[in-house]
């Protein structure tokens, strides 16, 4: 299965078109991309990544909402 996550907001990233946070499997290969930074990660099912992706998300809108100190 490829899957491919992303949360893009041009405002909080100039880098690769917005993109602020995603996962993909893109060339069979697990990737976590932040604000243009790759970094490989293990795969343990979908599911965990998707989780994941959310928890992310979340606290990216936390630290939008009130600030880098929560």
């Amino acid at each position: 299965m490829k899957y491919n996550l992303a949360y893009v907001h041009p405002s909080l990233s100039a880098v690769d078109n917005g993109r602020v946070l995603g996962f993909d499997n893109n060339h069979n290969l697990h990737h976590r991309y932040f604000r243009g930074v790759v970094e490989p990660i293990a795969f343990e099912s979908y599911e965990a990544i998707a989780a994941r992706f959310r928890e992310e998300v979340s606290a990216i809108w936390r630290e939008e909402e009130y600030g880098s100190d929560t």
